[in-house]
């Protein structure tokens, strides 16, 4: 099992440095033939979970997927980039969009390189994936380092949840969105796919309640990479001033034996963590309850009193019903004051929170949880 990890300091999305520290983060966690087959069909898949700009810190940033696709194209390697977007209603009109907005159709159109909208699905287990992956050697995954409402981090194992085919990505907000059992989910995910490198764009980072327009902004100056996804979630984690198994997707694939989580067991090249390691992140709000996560049987008894919900603010919304399309559980309805909350039917997945362009949504605890100091 490859337990490197590699990071490398790079402040600047500016195309030249990125494209040296790309290359160079790639090199120290072992080259990129140890982990790629020269002249083989590789797919890149970026964080891509709206249409915006990079500016806006959300999807991981072009200059960082031109970099990866220049390594690859080094060793003759035919590259394809796709991924599928949980907030759109409606995937293969939207993708032109979200690749236009985010930067991916001017670099892949400038670097040779095919875009996908994942037309076809095969089913995994019990999921559909892009069927694509049946026609590439390789995956190289290129997450964003943010943070998430529901699993605390999205990074290098959350990322693959892109791959699920279309609207079945909501369909599995609603079915699993007990926070164990969605993270198993993820974990099935990883052992499913198991992407050959895994790149993180950390330049710009996102604390709050991310992974969208409600996260915050934070300069975090750095890239990793590795080939194992749970150790390169565990330095994550430990950037962010969590212990690696804060994170439900790095427990369970660690429980599993998918990867390595015990950052005294992995490698780091490149920059110490000690140096990398500055002010904790802060968290999402929700991020309480998480810790403190209760077992299932409990939580559906108590699901009423023990909560953290998505309320909107009025001054933000601009009634685009992103949200209302978007609601797994048909829980947001847009009336005569703007969008309403059904809180019978709410499962506070946060796909409201994800898919809002105008960060109008926000999270509120119940009485109880105030009272408890959840």
């Amino acid at each position: 099992m490859n337990t490197k990890v590699a990071i490398v300091k790079c402040d600047t999305y500016e195309q030249q440095t990125v494209s040296s520290r790309v290359k160079e983060v790639i090199d120290l966690a072992g080259g990129i033939i140890s982990f790629v087959r020269p002249q083989s069909r590789v797919l890149v898949k970026p964080n891509l979970l709206m249409p915006i700009g990079p500016s806006a810190g959300i999807n991981t940033h072009p200059e960082v997927v031109r970099a990866v696709i220049r390594v690859l194209k080094s060793i003759d390697c035919k590259v394809f980039l796709g991924d599928g977007p949980c907030a759109l209603k409606d995937i293969p009109d939207k993708m032109d969009e979200v690749y236009e907005t985010s930067g991916m159709t001017r670099v892949c159109w400038e670097e040779g390189v095919e875009l996908l909208k994942f037309e076809q699905k095969r089913w995994r287990k019990r999921f559909p994936l892009a069927a694509f992956l049946d026609e590439c050697d390789h995956v190289v995954n290129v997450p964003k380092f943010k943070t998430h409402n529901m699993m605390v981090l999205t990074g290098a194992i959350k990322n693959l949840f892109g791959l699920v085919w279309r609207m079945h990505k909501i369909e599995m907000h609603k079915k699993y969105f007990y926070p164990p059992e969605f993270a198993g989910i993820l974990v099935d995910i990883y052992e499913e796919v198991k992407p050959a490198l895994t790149v993180v764009d950390g330049i710009v980072a996102m604390e709050g309640d991310g992974p969208a327009t409600s996260g915050k902004l934070r300069k975090q100056n750095i890239i990793v990479a590795g080939k194992d996804c749970v150790a390169i979630d565990s330095v994550l984690a430990s950037i962010m001033g969590l212990e690696p198994k804060d994170i439900l997707t790095t427990k369970e694939a660690a429980e599993r034996g998918l990867g390595e989580a015990d950052i005294r067991s992995i490698i780091i090249e490149g920059e110490r963590l000690k140096d990398i390691i500055t002010s904790p992140f802060v968290l999402p709000a929700s991020s309480s309850l998480l810790k403190k996560i209760l077992p299932k049987p409990i939580l559906d008894m108590a699901r009423k009193m023990i909560k953290f919900y998505p309320c909107v603010d009025r001054k933000r919304c601009i009634r685009c019903a992103a949200c209302v399309k978007g609601c797994p559980n048909k829980a947001i309805s847009m009336g005569e004051k703007g969008i309403a909350f059904d809180y019978t039917k709410c499962i506070s997945c946060f796909c409201c929170q994800e898919f809002c362009p105008e960060a109008a949504i926000k999270v509120r605890k119940n009485w109880f949880m105030k009272i408890a100091g959840l």
